[in-house]
């Protein structure tokens, strides 16, 4: 009987399984975007290679936002401590022209001790002022040719190899350059450090912070474990919001759907009580539906999901939308709780009917 209930009304069945479906796909996209965005950067950051980073006072973790405060010279008083290997000092600037890029301003020799050095696709190293080298990725996405004029942070740069992704940022100038067109003179925005031997980070670690009491000295191994909703501030009240707005649309939906439902069957439900059938069965029968509905919305939700990760992908491919299982199990409890509560009112009035109104309604 629910089954034939639910595809009395296909149309209206159909549409309410839709906007389910989009409740669904717009709670895991959000939360997938942002913490594929995250984990993508913490990633790329753990590929440099190094054990250790160095920020200025109170700086996020999120490197974009650091600015460049920190004198060059710190590098060579690092690089002095015992079991340090290599420093290497990065500028960072924020690029939004044709998307959303960070730009390394990099000293090759340092990079190159501390990273292993990259793997190049095409082309050869830094050497002129205007060089710049782009990863694979965005060679990829922006079809990007060795050779050609590209146009970042309002400069004119000559590509000079294609690189394998996964060194920190997409896009690679020396540093002079970018401290030049950015007015940060002999600054930097972090420094990578190597150690001789990784069993030796906690060491390194405590001498830094006695050279540098005041600085952000964070592990590798520990950064990506920072990269959370959590710590960036708005980003989790930004989630939540949009977690509202999707139970929202379910709730209103799932609301709209069965209070009509109920209205049209009032006469069948008139003859189910005078049946002897109880309030309870009355109310069971309505959330069945619900969560029949829920149901098959939460499994096209997660369809169209992965649809729309994929046309994200191919549109955007330098984009990490990250789908976990834990993230789907909570769309799906969220779908069917607000499809429940949207379901309850509806639930109530139908188990109040009187029997004999309901059977002397047209």
């Amino acid at each position: 009987m629910i089954s034939q209930n639910v595809l009395h009304r296909p149309l209206r069945t159909f549409i309410t399984v839709l906007a389910v479906a989009v409740e669904v796909t717009l709670v895991i996209i959000v939360v997938g975007l942002t913490s594929g965005l995250m984990f993508e950067s913490a990633k790329r950051t753990e590929g440099v290679g190094a054990d250790i980073m160095v920020q200025p006072p109170s700086a996020s973790i999120y490197m974009q936002f650091s600015g460049a405060p920190m004198p060059i010279a710190i590098a060579g008083k690092l690089s002095q401590l015992q079991y340090v290997q290599a420093v290497a000092p990065v500028l960072i600037q924020f690029n939004s022209v044709n998307g959303l890029e960070i730009v390394y301003g990099i000293d090759p020799e340092t990079f190159r001790a501390v990273s292993g050095g990259f793997v190049f696709h095409d082309g050869h190293d830094l050497q002129n002022p205007n060089d710049i080298l782009v990863d694979d990725v965005y060679a990829k996405s922006k079809k990007v040719k060795l050779g050609q004029t590209l146009h970042v942070l309002e400069h004119d740069f000559h590509v000079a190899g294609v690189v394998e992704h996964g060194k920190g940022a997409r896009l690679f100038v020396l540093m002079p350059t970018l401290q030049e067109m950015s007015g940060a003179h002999d600054k930097a925005s972090v420094f990578y450090i190597k150690n001789d031997r990784s069993d030796r980070t906690a060491a390194v670690v405590d001498e830094v912070r006695e050279l540098l009491p005041r600085y952000e000295i964070r592990p590798l191994k520990d950064f990506i474990s920072l990269m959370t909703s959590s710590t960036l501030p708005g980003l989790n009240a930004f989630i939540n919001v949009m977690i509202g707005i999707a139970v929202a649309i379910g709730f209103l939906v799932i609301f709209l759907s069965m209070y009509t439902t109920i209205i049209e069957r009032t006469r069948e439900i008139g003859v189910l009580k005078s049946l002897g059938a109880s309030k309870g069965y009355i109310v069971r029968i309505v959330m069945s539906e619900t969560v029949l509905l829920c149901l098959a919305g939460v499994a096209g939700g997660i369809g169209l999901t992965y649809l729309m990760r994929a046309i994200f992908v191919r549109i955007f491919p330098t984009l990490t939308i990250l789908i976990t299982p834990g993230w789907i199990g909570r769309a799906l409890v969220i779908a069917v709780v607000g499809g429940l509560l949207g379901a309850s009112y509806p639930a109530w009035l139908a188990s109040r009917k009187d029997p004999v109104e309901a059977l002397s309604y047209e």
